[in-house]
């Protein structure tokens, strides 16, 4: 049996859970995280729409802002497209985000199905590893207006739409020119994103505790175009020169169409976001698994 999280002192103290919608069997595994909480004197609540897709019966919901404002955890079940949006949202509030894997991937949602309930015991008696995580925030202005303002926990991405042609994009750091890029579009990416589209575009790889921003070309025309990373604190603007059907998202969720002349403003959110993992959890064995690197130290010192 796994240990029992410590009580809180306040026994109605909160813990919301958000899950993945339309995921065929996640009613048991969720419905042994709400028992086990609710027998540890948590309150347990649900965020809306989770409460609105489960086939579950009595769920107390709140909105993601009364979330934000009366809870102290978050836990998600699902995969790190779940993390993303809720982590988005609850990005201005004071909660720590416990993610458990239902995905695929899973850099963010890292604690497995099968081993849920003795981390979650271990994490709510104070025993784990809190990581605080940085956001971008990025404005879209035309003529001086801003006519669109988002957060991003992984990438900004401006890019062309599907068979339109290369776009032309002009890019300032800090007020000062870097290049027009011609080119599919381009991603600017947290270190959190570094492992997501970023990665498949050929971008380093960031320790999430880097403060970089990596600026990463997709499909450039000139293959002198590589990637860079810039200081997190740098302004960075993107002002579309030419091309058709462009537009802007953020971390591949929401998005605005784009018009010639508009500027992105891009630069690090006052906001940051805090997962809890358990004790154990490395980054670098989060690497190994995910991109498969399968060197593993044996007991005598040798890989196998």
């Amino acid at each position: 049996m796994p240990a029992s999280p410590a009580s809180p002192q306040n026994t109605q103290q909160i813990i919301a859970l958000v899950v993945r919608h339309n995921t065929a069997g996640v009613e048991e595994p969720v419905g042994r995280i709400q028992a086990f909480l609710e027998e540890a004197g948590y309150r347990v609540v649900f965020e809306q729409d989770t409460a609105a897709h489960l086939q579950m019966k009595g769920l107390e919901s709140m909105t993601v802002a009364e979330i934000g404002q009366q809870a102290k955890i978050a836990i998600v079940v699902g995969g790190d497209g779940t993390m993303l949006g809720i982590a988005r949202q609850l990005a201005e509030y004071d909660i720590a985000l416990i993610g458990i894997n239902q995905g695929r991937l899973g850099f963010i949602t890292d604690i497995p199905l099968d081993n849920m309930l003795p981390a979650l015991g271990e994490i709510l008696q104070g025993r784990s590893r809190a990581e605080e995580r940085t956001l971008l925030e990025a404005r879209v202005m035309r003529g001086g207006e801003q006519m669109f303002c988002s957060v991003a926990v992984n990438d900004v991405v401006v890019a062309r739409g599907t068979g339109a042609g290369m776009v032309e994009l002009k890019l300032t750091v800090d007020g000062q020119f870097m290049y027009n890029q011609r080119s599919d579009g381009l991603i600017v990416s947290t270190p959190t994103g570094s492992t997501a589209y970023a990665l498949s575009a050929g971008g380093p790889l960031l320790h999430p505790s880097l403060g970089g921003t990596v600026l990463v070309p997709i499909a450039p025309h000139a293959l002198s175009n590589r990637p860079i990373v810039v200081p997190d604190t740098s302004e960075i603007v993107v002002e579309l020169v030419s091309g058709r059907d462009i537009s802007v998202n953020f971390d591949m969720q929401t998005f605005t169409s784009l018009q010639l002349g508009d500027r992105i403003v891009i630069s690090r959110s006052p906001h940051t976001i805090t997962f809890l993992h358990p004790l154990d959890w490395s980054y670098y064995h989060t690497l190994r698994q995910k991109l498969h690197w399968n060197e593993y130290p044996t007991g005598d010192g040798r890989l196998k």
